[in-house]
């Protein structure tokens, strides 16, 4: 069972560090472990516990720290966690708490589609200058859909008559 925690605690160590070898794990990445993996409750543990027990297991200047230390850290706490238990039970028991967790992304924004926002995006809808800005499909056209194509003729746009001043003149 230590081996799948493990598992876990390498995921963890990992999860959003796309510089960590997944060997040592941040007090960030053990805290959202412990929370992820019902660890940490709010009751019995909470995260000033968790922030207590990492600072007290980790290398004096050290930032993380390694999967024997998170075995430490897991020990104390489940001496909190699991009073009942002998140390070892308690350790094992953390263990299982552990067994197949993966980080997951919490409070991620999500796409929302209600009341006006659908309105306010479907560009079939647009008006005036707004629609040359999209083809029939709805894709926008780029900078040909937003940039004034003009000419340096002197003429204002539209004028019906243009180039023809030099032939009035003769």
């Amino acid at each position: 069972m230590a081996s799948e925690a493990e598992k876990t605690f390498h995921h963890f160590a990992a999860y959003g560090e796309s510089s960590s070898s997944g060997n040592e794990i941040h007090n960030k990445n053990f805290s959202k472990m412990c929370k992820d993996c019902g660890i940490m409750d709010g009751k019995i543990i909470t995260s000033t516990d968790v922030d207590i027990v990492f600072s007290k297991v980790k290398k004096k200047n050290a930032r993380s720290i390694n999967w024997t230390e998170c075995q430490m850290a897991l020990k104390e706490m489940g001496q909190k966690k699991f009073k009942d238990k002998s140390p070892e039970e308690a350790l094992q028991s953390m263990f299982a708490l552990m067994v197949n967790k993966v980080p997951v992304a919490s409070g991620v924004t999500k796409t929302v589609a209600v009341g006006g926002v659908d309105r306010l995006t479907d560009t079939s809808k647009y008006t005036g200058s707004h629609k040359e800005r999209f083809d029939e499909s709805g894709k926008g056209k780029g900078k040909t859909g937003r940039e004034d194509t003009h000419e340096n003729t002197g003429y204002v746009g539209g004028y019906k008559g243009a180039g023809t001043y030099d032939q009035k003149k003769k």
